[in-house]
């Protein structure tokens, strides 16, 4: 089995599920986003935020192809991009972290430790360009697939909280705790990543 991580640019974009390539949720405020579905340019403004950040900051992204079949995706940036991160009452998110946006492995790859790989990718690069940690927003009370990742599954991979709140906690995971992962911390992930944001229920607010 071939599998390669590619940093996310537009040009593969369109292998990313087909909700999320106009999902604007964590890229606009509330408001700016709202209008632009109602509008239906979102998925113009995704391809405008992930422009802008690739200039301006760099790699926000890594794609998963597993023998040339694009499998799954991960999203992060610094808050400074993340205008939604603001709407949380548990921001802001620390100046020494990345946040973590959303991630998604599709449920036929599952289990093969891509989960892993992948976040072991991203903190990688995120060590190389001085940051210590990613942070996330999480969902106490989630119910179903929706755009904020679920708190426990979140605290399962081993992201501690930083800021409490009953229904959007902010965790933390430090990023050289990822290079050491043990093997049931690796399943959860892929747990995580798997079962968060399966494509039907991806929504773009």
């Amino acid at each position: 089995m071939g599998r390669r991580l590619v940093p996310l640019t537009l040009d593969n974009l369109p292998d990313l599920p087909q909700r999320c390539r106009a999902c604007v949720f964590w890229e606009l405020d509330p408001v700016t986003g709202e209008a632009a579905v109602k509008a239906g340019t979102s998925e113009l403004e995704k391809e405008s935020w992930i422009s802008a950040v690739l200039l301006e900051w760099g790699s926000c992204g890594r794609v998963v192809y597993v023998d040339d079949v694009p499998v799954g995706f991960v999203l992060y940036a610094p808050p400074a991009y993340v205008p939604r991160a603001t709407a949380f009452p548990t921001s802001p998110v620390s100046p020494d972290a990345v946040q973590l946006m959303t991630a998604f492995i599709l449920p036929g790859y599952q289990g093969q430790g891509l989960g892993r790989v992948m976040v072991q990718t991203v903190a990688k690069d995120l060590i190389r360009r001085g940051f210590k940690a990613i942070e996330a927003f999480g969902d106490a009370r989630w119910r179903e697939p929706a755009c904020v990742l679920p708190a426990d599954h979140l605290l399962a991979v081993g992201f501690k909280t930083v800021r409490p709140h009953p229904a959007y906690p902010r965790l933390r995971l430090e990023l050289r705790t990822t290079l050491s992962w043990k093997e049931d911390v690796e399943m959860a992930l892929d747990r995580l990543l798997g079962v968060v944001q399966k494509e039907p229920a991806l929504r773009p607010l």
